[in-house]
């Protein structure tokens, strides 16, 4: 189970047929014509939805502004044979990535740049984290996102016949070149990278040559920039 709080979570939620275990609102939901049309189709699909107070909603949730609700859900339990490749698939790999805003954003980010899939390797903050699925923006609900270790990981790789390229800041751009392979893009920890597992299994490093002075980029920044180029290569 995990908690998705305010009215496009929601929407995402049952937009996408995630079940939804029970949601808790307010009055601040329902001063909305849209906030109203939610709690609708929340009765409609047959959720429980209990009614409390603005100030015992705040009190449930993590967020601020959680716009009058708090909702259970149920997001899919990912696999590795979920993610589809086709030969010029990517599939974004997170390698102790710890910040869940960052998580949250790359996921957003490879589903809107066409990746076959994310996945959370040891370290990496939990992908059902709230804010991981509040960063994501609904994303977790649509993309197969899967947690799973190193070893796991390559043994899938090599029967999908994939490569696996990995982010170094020292390296070069994207290679321009035609290629038959999917890529596991691996983006390591914010402050120590790579790890040595998926280092050792690498094919290709590539990078972001960066203007003079700039030392670094936020990595879900990166990702998504080294992701696109990877996706557009051909």
């Amino acid at each position: 189970m995990a908690l998705a709080e305010g009215v496009r979570l929601v929407e995402e939620a049952l937009a996408a047929r995630v079940p939804v275990r029970g949601a808790v609102v307010s009055p601040a939901l329902e001063a909305t014509r849209r906030g109203e049309a939610l709690e609708r189709a929340l009765v409609a699909a047959g959720v429980k939805v209990e009614h409390v107070d603005d100030r015992a909603l705040a009190g449930l949730a993590d967020t601020e502004h959680p716009q009058g609700i708090v909702a259970v859900v149920e997001p899919r339990d990912w696999s590795l044979d979920d993610i589809v490749l086709g030969p010029r698939a990517a599939v974004l790999v997170l390698d102790a990535v710890q910040d869940p805003g960052n998580v949250g954003t790359m996921l957003r980010t490879a589903l809107a740049l066409g990746a076959a899939g994310v996945v959370a390797l040891p370290g990496t903050a939990d992908l059902r984290n709230p804010k991981v699925i509040r960063g994501s923006m609904g994303a977790c609900f649509r993309l197969p996102g899967v947690a799973t270790d190193a070893e796991a990981l390559a043994a899938w790789a090599g029967a999908q016949r994939a490569e696996v390229w990995i982010t170094d800041a020292a390296a070069g751009a994207v290679p321009r070149a035609p290629r038959t392979a999917a890529i596991l893009l691996v983006v390591g920890n914010e402050g120590a990278g790579v790890g040595e597992l998926m280092a050792a299994r690498a094919s290709h490093r590539v990078g972001i040559p960066l203007a003079p002075g700039a030392e670094s980029l936020n990595v879900a920044v990166a990702a998504g920039i080294l992701l696109y180029e990877v996706l557009r290569a051909d």
